[in-house]
């Protein structure tokens, strides 16, 4: 299946969808409190999305019973939000997905819950800067292998490993779209498989491991967690491929920051 090339008006929709996922990710990070239940989150970012004209696309995607995934500390993706309480210390990954006009968005950061240890604060800012340096070196031309080997790199270079088994993707009238852009070189050579082009769009999400790379899939079949058991994080960024380099559109100023 041939990977989409879009134009720039279809580009602006999607713009425009990323927008709310990245405002909503805004609003979560500055209110979401320790004492607050992860169903209160749930209906936080619910709640915002639809005032802002959007629609929650997670919400019933794949059967999944929550508007956006709420990931606590081992639980790195698709956790499902319930009545456990955050506390001082706990790291949560925030999952949004949005529908607009037919388009879609989606985005994730993975936020402190009151003041964390450093080796929390290091985790987290491996997936975030592992992403933010995956974008930065996407330029037409390049190899989606070549970028899953580049962000590979950097993770392990930081002292952890990426999760398998799960990857970033394309995304435009589907949430989900060719191609599929894991976090890691599955197989062949990096100069395998198909190109960036301008006009492609797809999201980037780096998901940091301590030390076993296999996903385990809690007993609710969604939360997914390392087989070491220990805590995990998760960033995304839906981008563009636009004259040449990629362009955040999950972004509320353009500056990389959601």
């Amino acid at each position: 299946m041939a990977i989409a090339i879009r134009k720039p008006n279809e580009i602006q929709k999607l713009r425009d969808a990323n927008v709310i996922v990245a405002k909503t990710l805004n609003y979560l990070r500055e209110n979401v409190k320790p004492g607050m239940t992860l169903k209160e989150v749930d209906k936080m970012g619910e709640d915002f999305i639809l005032e802002h004209g959007a629609r929650p696309s997670f919400k019933g995607l794949y059967g999944f019973p929550g508007a956006i995934c709420t990931s606590l500390n081992e639980v790195i993706i698709h956790g499902i939000p319930d009545e456990t309480v955050l506390k001082e210390g706990d790291i949560l990954g925030l999952d949004i997905g949005t529908e607009l006009d037919g388009w879609y968005g989606d985005a994730a950061i993975t936020m402190p819950i009151g003041k964390i240890s450093k080796e929390d604060e290091e985790l987290i800012a491996c997936s975030k800067d592992s992403l933010l340096y995956a974008i930065s070196i996407i330029k037409e031309g390049m190899r989606f292998k070549e970028l899953s080997k580049a962000i590979e790199d950097f993770i392990v270079a930081r002292g952890y490993q990426p999760l398998v088994r799960f990857c970033g993707h394309g995304i435009g009238k589907k949430p989900h779209d060719e191609p599929e852009i894991p976090n890691y070189l599955e197989n062949g050579s990096p100069k395998s498989g198909p190109k960036i082009k301008n006009g492609m769009v797809f999201c980037l999400e780096p998901m940091i491991c301590h030390e076993g790379r296999e996903p385990v899939i809690l007993e609710n079949d969604w939360d997914v967690v390392s087989e070491d058991g220990l805590r995990g994080s998760h960033y995304e960024h839906t981008v563009a491929v636009i004259n040449g380099k990629a362009e955040i559109l999950s972004t509320v100023d353009n500056q990389g920051e959601h």
